[in-house]
């Protein structure tokens, strides 16, 4: 398999851009719109469905926790790569096989959460939204590696993150908006209820596409047999999900830790610990031959290469990652909640998320799937992290307004277009770090670092907002999107190590 560039090459542009791949782009943006929809349900949408429920901010934060689970995705990832879904995997193959699964684990889960949208017992959300995020985030791994598998270069990535990021933008914003409406009009089962079958959408195509195999007589008894075992894993991963909750909440009681605890230290040093291990043990990687067993073993496997093919270049690289997008993820979960209470309606804040935002955002990715084919990466990446933290000082601009929709529409629309254009940039630079040998799993464990510091500390949003109050939070937030160019010197220097070199 051809090599990724590495990343040695970021001040130098990129060869001649490669030809556009329009199938290729189709593809990636149905899976990008499958991925995109639930994002919003179990975080922002969330978040003002339990804000209309009288719940506190500080619990609200607190919800924002479940947005770890996509940082923690490295846990199973290596298992999408070692193993198949039965069923679909034998015609479809075993990323596609991944794919319907994690569609119908998103579909049951969005029905489940329509179903308890009173919100009478916070448990039982968190448990449906803890489940949606893990669905959501199993379909991201199967599609990253395939995407990674089949476009390994930086000038073919860039039309592909592109239109993977408008179908996941598109399709996150129209959930955010729609939802919104339709909870302002009939309620949150309803919106909850409408997103589930929007959701489901993508799971027909993928059924009705091109086997893995030549042989079409078993697309059928592939399909009976995958839908029977997925029955089986969704019920098993909702039983698990809530003993390991039950689990937590009664270690958690027992050591008298409750709603007004900060947990946020506790959290973030329980997270951090494996990557602290894996870096004390940077001289013992460096010096493993390829038959050690710690470079072979099915779930450590990926990520000792990752450590061993950087060394302690890895440990910038990490810090870069975990700062590059901080930003946009601590001002996500607590942007809606600071509009509504600056007087403006769900309806108009779903106005804003609608066209507004979505324009905006498909002109930042596209413009950045297109820049990052012709320009340097440490120009892009320098590019991203400004746009980004305009977006978020549009926030603290937007406080200082009177109430006006179409202010919220400026303000909304170049927090968008940051986003989006930061976001399609950082995309393509982790995929050139990652190894060919292993796109599921290195791919998930950057991206999972890169946002674990950030969402933890979005977990505490509420709290932090309590003290310095939202101009602070947002001016805080634009900020560490800046903090990052500070690393790109350094990057330029590091250069990944070969296995010939052995």
């Amino acid at each position: 398999m051809t090599e990724l560039a590495a990343p040695a090459a970021l001040a130098e542009p990129p060869s001649a851009p490669a030809a556009i791949d329009r199938r290729g782009m189709a593809l990636y943006g149905v899976l990008g719109f499958a991925a995109g929809l639930p994002f919003y349900m179990f975080s922002t949408v969330l978040a003002l469905r339990l804000q209309a429920h009288g719940v506190a901010l500080a619990v609200i934060g607190f919800f924002a926790w479940v947005q770890l689970l996509p940082t923690l995705k490295f846990v199973w990832a290596p298992l999408l790569d070692r193993y198949a879904v039965p069923g679909f995997s034998r015609f479809y193959g075993q990323r596609r096989g991944w794919m319907m699964l994690a569609q119908l684990g998103i579909f049951t889960s969005l029905v489940a959460m329509a179903w308890t949208a009173e919100d009478a017992s916070l448990g039982v959300t968190a448990l449906f939204a803890v489940l949606l995020a893990f669905w959501t985030t199993t379909l991201e791994v199967a599609a990253d590696a395939w995407r990674i598998e089949l476009y390994p270069t930086q000038d073919e990535q860039g039309p592909i993150v592109a239109a993977n990021l408008w179908g996941y933008r598109g399709a996150m914003v129209a959930a955010g908006s729609g939802a919104l409406l339709l909870a302002d009009w009939g309620g949150w089962t309803i919106a909850y209820l409408a997103i589930a079958a929007a959701a489901f959408l993508p799971f027909p195509i993928l059924a009705a596409m091109r086997g893995h195999t030549p042989d079409a007589r078993e697309r059928v008894p592939a399909l009976a047999t995958g839908l029977v075992a997925s029955g089986m894993i969704l019920g098993s991963a909702m039983v698990a999900t809530a003993a390991i909750g039950w689990l937590i909440l009664w270690a958690a009681s027992g050591a008298g830790i409750d709603a007004d605890t900060n947990v946020t230290p506790w959290v973030l040093g329980c997270c951090m610990l494996p990557f602290l291990l894996m870096a004390a043990a940077l001289p013992q990687i460096r010096r493993a031959p390829s038959d050690a067993p710690i470079r072979r073993s099915a779930l450590l496997g990926p990520y000792v290469d990752f450590f061993w093919r950087y060394g302690f270049g890895a440990l910038i690289l990490l810090a870069f990652v975990s700062l590059y997008r901080m930003g946009d993820v601590l001002a996500l979960n607590l942007s809606k909640p600071m509009i509504k209470d600056l007087g403006y309606s769900l309806s108009q804040i779903g106005r804003a998320d609608s066209v507004v935002a979505l324009a905006a955002s498909a002109i930042g990715v596209g413009l950045a799937g297109w820049m990052v084919t012709r320009h340097a990466m440490s120009w892009m990446l320098a590019i991203g992290a400004l746009v980004a933290a305009i977006g978020n000082f549009g926030f603290v601009w937007l406080q200082h307004q009177p109430v006006s929709e179409g202010l919220l529409y400026i303000a909304t629309g170049a927090d968008q277009f940051g986003n989006g254009f930061a976001g399609a940039v950082f995309v393509v630079y982790l995929s050139l770090l990652v190894n060919p040998r292993y796109p599921g799993a290195q791919y998930a464990f950057l991206t999972g670092f890169a946002f674990l510091l950030p969402r933890l500390l979005s977990g505490a949003g509420g709290t932090i907002v309590g003290r310095i109050g939202y101009d602070n939070f947002f001016l805080l937030s634009g900020a560490l999107s800046l903090v990052a160019v500070v690393f790109l010197p350094l990057l330029a220097h590091i250069r990944p190590r070969s296995e010939e070199s052995e």
